[in-house]
Parts: C-alpha cells; structure tokens; sequence
C-alpha cells in the first residue's frame, strides 16, 4: 500500500505568527483586550481587513496611531509576499504566485468571466497525495497553510477586483474554489475556518455565500463525513479520474485508502444532508482513462449512487512540461460525454483558462 500523510491535521512546523484571519470574532476581542485595548477596536480592526480588504496600518486612520501600531504589530504579521503574477486569456485570467514568511511558495489563480469572478487558493504548500499526473503532487508536501494563509489569498484576490486589476473594471469577488495546491480535507480544522472567515459577514468575513464556495477533495471518506456532519452549505467536489479502482489505485494514490464505492457513499452522504449536487472532477487523459467503456460505467456509478445529485466536470488535462500525460483529442473527450450523459447524469467540459502561463497547479512555484 502507498504510504500517505492522510492525518487531518499535520504538525504546525513553518506556520506563520497569530494573524486576525486565524481568530473567531470572540478570540479578536480577547486578543485585542490582552494588549490592553478595549474590545470595541477588534471590531475596527476587522473591517479594515474584512470589509475595506487591507492590512496596511497608515489607511487605519480611525484608530489612534499608537494603538494601530501595536494591534498590527500583534494581528497583522505580513504573511505573503507576491513573486510573479501572469496573465492571460486577454488578461482575465492572473496567476499569482506568493511567498510566505519561511520562503514557501504558493499559488492563487483570479479568473474573471462575464458573470462572476473566481479565484482559486491553496490550502497546502505542495500536496501529500502523490497523484502522478499534477504537478504540486509530484512536488511532495511541505507543509498545511495557516487559516489566515488561505484567507489572506481571498483578501487580495477580492482587493484585486476591487481595483480593477483584471480588465472590465472594478468588481467583485463572487467564487471561491479550493482547487490550488494541496487537499483540502487533508488540512481540515483550518479550511473548515477559513470557510468561516471567507462566509461570516463582515466584519466578521468577507460575506461571501456559502454555496459560492467549492472545497474539492481526492476522496478522504472520514473528512468527507466530518465534514457533512458541519452542516455547511459548501458544494463538494470529488476528484474521481476514474470510475474503476485498479486504475484509480494508480492515478489517486489514496484509492489504496478508500475505494471508489466508499467516496461515492461519502458523497451521497453529503448531497443528501445538505441537498446540493456534488461535482465529480474527471480529468480527461489521452488513451488512459478516457476509453468509452469508462465513460458508460462512470455513468452508470453515478446514477447509482448519486441520482441527480452530480454533475461531472471533465478537465481537459493541461500537461506539464516534460510529462508523459496528455490532454484527450477533441473527438475523444465528445464522446466520452456523450456516453456520460446517455446514462442520465450531467457532465460538461469545464472551461480551461490559463494553458499558457502555467496553470495546472504547482507550475508555477516549480518554476520558482
């Protein structure tokens, strides 16, 4: 059996100091209240960074400067430096790529469509489920990001529409899809806050829906369950890549952990708790997993365990360079949804932005 990090929590080596972002609004006050303030500037200090979306003390001008010095001193640490950032698809699409206090290296990617605007975040510096055709799993596990890591990638991605960085003019951050670098289940307690963070309404967060927020995994079954007994309102997305688990036991790593019947049981769990359809993440690799007698039975699985609480997303693989895995040619990946759809379950092509700057996740930070 591969040997996988498959603990929720992994030991807090490299995580950044206390930041407001890691603390409930109580803990603010308390915070706030043991470096002799008054309670009441927690609340301040929260909509500085929730609701006007900064960190930087000269714009607190309602808190007198001795104390905004030693609240910031205390709550605000700088937690990432950006490196690089890149754009494409006529510059809706940015790629950012950030470096936090002990020099590690993450990515956040804005995507900016007509209807809504997108942003994509890590939970992880690197990941630990070792599946070998994504870059940040090839790369290896360095360490969970802090609550306040993943919020803080919300925080800039909202003030980056805000500004008008993107074309279209100003806007506003509407999505969130934990589909950067890492697992998310695997770093559970802290994506479970920083849910909070990104949903509570400000000042307490940054106000956004719940059900605008997507938290994928590679199928972690007991997080998958904790997680439904959260009663949250999040969508989940399964990474499946395929319906069979002697492939599976291949391509996701953690199949050795848990079979595809366990995640889709898992699943099921979660759509009928909170009523929201699951999304099955496929991505689509030529003469692997893309045969038609997969796409039937991945169909066929589907409506068995799920019914019409799925949809499927199939990913056109953007390769990495100097790997042996490849996108699927077009007429491949029509057939292979046709033959999804013809069993009853919903399953379209998810757009891919980004195929010239490196967006699969971890492109970037291997470049360095």
């Amino acid at each position: 059996m591969t040997s996988l990090p498959l603990v929720f929590d992994a030991p807090k080596r490299g995580l950044p100091p206390r930041h407001l972002a890691d603390l409930t609004a109580q803990q603010r006050r308390e915070a706030v209240a043991e470096l002799g303030e008054q309670p009441f500037r927690a609340n301040q200090l929260s909509t500085h960074y929730f609701a006007r979306l900064t960190a930087d003390r000269a714009a607190m001008t309602d808190i007198p400067a001795a104390t905004r010095d030693r609240l910031a001193d205390s709550l605000l640490p700088p937690l990432f430096t950006e490196l690089r950032a890149v754009t494409c698809d006529d510059g809706n699409t940015r790629k950012a790529l950030l470096k936090a206090h002990d020099g590690t290296l993450i990515e956040s990617v804005l995507m900016r469509y007509p209807d809504r605007a997108t942003l994509c975040i890590s939970s992880q510096a690197g990941c630990g489920m070792a599946c070998p055709f994504c870059a940040t799993g090839q790369g290896g596990l360095q360490r969970n990001l802090s609550t306040a890591e993943i919020v803080e990638q919300v925080r800039l991605g909202a003030a980056a529409m805000r500004d008008g960085v993107l074309p279209g003019g100003p806007g506003r951050l509407s999505n969130i899809v934990f589909m950067g670098m890492g697992e998310p289940l695997a770093n559970f307690t802290r994506v479970l806050a920083a849910v909070h963070r990104i949903c509570d309404p400000a000042p307490g967060g940054f106000g956004i829906s719940q059900r605008s927020v997507t938290v994928s995994t590679v199928g972690l079954v007991p997080a998958i369950r904790k997680l439904t007994e959260e009663g949250m309102q999040v969508r989940l997305a399964v990474s499946l890549h395929t319906p069979d688990d002697e492939l599976r036991d291949t391509l996701v790593p953690v199949n050795n952990r848990w079979k595809v019947a366990e995640v889709l049981e898992a699943a099921r769990g979660y759509a009928d708790k909170t009523g929201r359809r699951v999304s099955i993440e496929y991505a689509l690799i030529r003469d692997i997993n893309d045969h038609p007698w997969r796409a039937d039975m991945l169909g066929k699985l589907l409506r068995r365990y799920l019914g019409q609480l799925v949809h499927v997303n199939v990913i056109p693989l953007n390769p990495t360079p100097g790997s042996k895995w490849d996108a699927s040619p077009k007429p491949v990946e029509r057939e292979f949804v046709r033959r999804v759809k013809s069993q009853g379950v919903e399953c379209t092509v998810r757009d891919t932005r980004g195929q010239e700057i490196a967006a699969a996740c971890g492109q970037l930070a291997a470049e360095g």
